[in-house]
């Protein structure tokens, strides 16, 4: 599988985007969210965080029944919350790439995404700051040190139930 391909953003928008590209990509094929993302685009207003971040819940209702985008009603409201978390870190720090570098290394700065945006965890915190050119650990190390705390993360199987007997 090839890397995603990594960007160097000049706006605020392009962290937005790929902040709400790793939302929308949790639990879902990549490719229908690569094929859906150019209604993404036109929906979110071209990931401008200060119009996003400005939706009513009409504008809510209005995205959950768009046909071009993944109609996901939790994670169309994140990206509202997200929007505005952004512009409140992008303040905050005087900029979105100073806050991302102000945490002293890979672990924390993906410990604070998580905590500060919604469905943002340990994979899409990966992927923002691997897309955006900040720096993370190799994927293969990565992944197999994440290895343990995701199967313990995975709820334990269902057992089977016994099938009725009969008919």
């Amino acid at each position: 599988m090839e890397p995603p391909e990594q960007v160097q953003p000049t706006s605020l928008a392009d962290y937005f985007e790929v902040l709400t590209k790793a939302v929308f990509q949790s639990g879902m094929s990549w490719k229908v969210v690569e094929a859906k993302w150019p209604g993404f685009r036109a929906a979110f207003h071209e990931f401008d965080p200060a119009a996003v971040a400005a939706f009513s819940p009409d504008d809510i209702d209005g995205l959950c029944a768009d046909p071009r985008i993944i109609r996901n009603r939790r994670k169309v409201e994140a990206t509202v919350i997200n929007a505005a978390a952004m512009l409140a870190v992008d303040h905050e720090y005087g900029g979105f790439a100073k806050y991302l570098r102000a945490h002293g290394g890979f672990d924390a700065a993906a410990a604070d995404l998580k905590k500060r945006f919604k469905f943002v965890g340990d994979l899409a915190a990966y992927y923002l700051l691997y897309v955006v050119g900040e720096p993370v650990p190799p994927h293969e190390e990565w992944m197999a040190s994440r290895g343990a705390a995701m199967e313990r993360r995975r709820p334990p199987s269902t057992p089977s139930l016994p099938r009725p007997r009969g008919r």
